[in-house]
């Protein structure tokens, strides 16, 4: 009896020891898949941000040509100046993706003011010819254009890598492990009417009715 006593109690502890191995396992394996994930919403916050800060580093040299033309509209520069420094005014660490989903909506919103003042400058800009001619003028606009479309691009992967992490971190058994572990969800960026398309920074010089819309 004693012997089948033994043997019932090494079984059982034969059977503890294998289940806190796949427990164990178990928990590393989802814990290293939230680890995995959260570095990819990070990794594309971050070009997030360095798109939006390229477009800021090309304002300075845009607003400065404007500004040279004659009689140019002085309210449009203050507006995208204004809107500039707003945007600056928002701190996000730009290596991190936000939790606060208002935090993330006061950032969105004042670089789509930033977006809105730009695209009325360049509107404002095809009344002007001698910037039609300047060469400079027309080699921002065509970064502006680019960098636009970057923007677009680089938000529409943050918001795939942050929907795949969210849906990881609410997900069984995975949820279990980032309630344990800190991980929370991230916000996305939201989408409006339109933005799938970014703003129209080019114009047709030979046809002033094909001017960019304000947006």
């Amino acid at each position: 009896m004693g012997k089948y006593l033994l043997g019932c109690a090494g079984v059982a502890v034969i059977g503890i020891v294998i289940l806190v191995v796949v427990v164990g396992a178990m928990w590393a394996d989802n814990y290293n898949k939230l680890v995995s994930l959260k570095q990819g919403v990070d990794a594309k916050w971050a070009e997030v941000e360095n798109q939006y800060e390229r477009r800021a580093d090309l304002i300075p040299n845009l607003v400065q040509t404007v500004s040279g033309a004659a009689n140019f509209e002085k309210s449009t520069l203050t507006d995208i100046v204004q809107a500039r420094a707003s945007v600056g005014q928002v701190k996000i660490d730009p290596s991190q993706a936000p939790t606060d989903p208002a935090q993330l909506q006061k950032y969105e919103q004042a670089q789509g003011a930033l977006g809105n003042a730009l695209s009325r400058l360049l509107v404002v800009s095809e009344r002007y010819p001698e910037l039609k001619a300047n060469q400079n003028f027309i080699d921002l606009q065509a970064q502006l254009e680019g960098t636009e479309n970057r923007i677009t691009t680089a938000r529409n992967y943050f918001n795939q890598a942050a929907q795949s992490y969210n849906t990881a971190v609410q997900s069984f058994p995975s949820n279990f492990v980032a309630g344990i572990s800190g991980f929370t969800t991230r916000p996305y960026f939201q989408a409006k009417a339109g933005s799938d398309v970014p703003p129209e920074v080019h114009f047709d010089f030979n046809n002033p009715t094909n001017a960019a819309p304000a947006h």
